[in-house]
């Protein structure tokens, strides 16, 4: 049983760490309604922007001057996985589930006999692939000395992979990041970014005529989608990563009040049996003379 020295020296930690926590609960929370607020501005431009696409792609379909980046190289034996994960921890599950999604993708991807290749965006996300899938590891994106991501960020990554699939080193390419719905729910999630996927838009209907061509039209704008696809899915992440933080430190100061008053309430009852002790030895001796 500790001694009431070891006792309110971890009372007096734990109450230091309870501190840390608070003080990272709350600039997570200043940092999401930052996040919270781009994800949701982006998110019109980005659903309105494919909406356009698919519009675009339904009517070129499978013609001979679809673009390369639509049409796809015609084989999906090599595919790149691009997981997206945070540079910091201390966010409860968002590194481990992103990173759970991938593997279980790649996992699966290679006992069909595929090949793998994986880009990783953000610290985390590597190391925790690393241990099973190092081998299927061909770069990695830094973003730990970036204050606040912008457009440029998500076109040097769009660069990186389109730069790969010009050299023929890939045939499918796959994003995978986390979804913010609210501070307590992000959702993994698989999106697809080459050859173009697009949803029906809805505008069946609507007819459009285009000058110059759709095909040249597409062509200019598929990189640009993929950018957009990027860039939205790391506004979805940092929004993500910040809600996470906010909950597991919530989780984490409440633990450590719970933690604070159960070894109060020992330290008490301790130092109550030494003080009864005390006086069990003081009376002893008086009766003793």
């Amino acid at each position: 049983m500790p001694n009431l020295k070891d006792l309110k020296n971890r009372i007096a930690s734990v109450k230091s760490t309870r501190k840390i926590t608070k003080a990272m609960q709350m600039v997570a929370a200043a940092k999401l309604r930052r996040a919270q607020e781009a994800a949701e501005a982006g998110r019109p431009y980005a659903e309105r922007f494919n909406a356009v696409m698919g519009g675009l792609a339904a009517s070129v379909g499978n013609s001979e001057g679809a673009p390369k980046l639509l049409s796809g190289t015609g084989s999906d034996q090599t595919q790149l996985l691009v997981v997206m994960t945070a540079e910091r921890g201390l966010c409860g599950g968002f590194n481990g589930n992103i990173a759970k999604l991938a593997r279980s993708a790649a996992q699966k991807l290679i006992a069909e006999g595929k090949t793998v290749k994986i880009l990783t965006v953000g610290k985390k996300g590597r190391e925790v692939l690393r241990r099973e899938l190092g081998d299927h590891l061909i770069g990695h994106v830094d973003l730990s000395e970036v204050k606040r991501l912008g457009y440029a960020n998500a076109a040097d990554i769009a660069q990186d992979i389109l730069a790969r699939f010009d050299a023929g080193e890939f045939d499918v390419a796959k994003i995978y990041f986390s979804r913010f719905e609210n501070v307590i729910s992000q959702i993994p999630t698989e999106t697809q970014i080459i050859p173009a996927a697009f949803e029906a838009t809805g505008e069946e209907g609507t007819v459009y005529d285009y000058e110059p061509s759709e095909e040249e039209i597409l062509a200019d704008l598929l990189p640009r989608g993929v950018a957009t696809q990027i860039f939205s899915a790391l506004l979805e992440n940092g929004a993500s990563e910040q809600g996470a933080r906010m909950s597991a430190m919530d989780n984490a100061t409440r633990n450590a009040g719970e933690m604070i008053d159960k070894l109060t309430i020992q330290y008490n009852r301790s130092r109550q049996a030494v003080i009864t002790n005390e006086l069990i030895e003081i009376i002893s001796g008086a009766e003793a003379l």
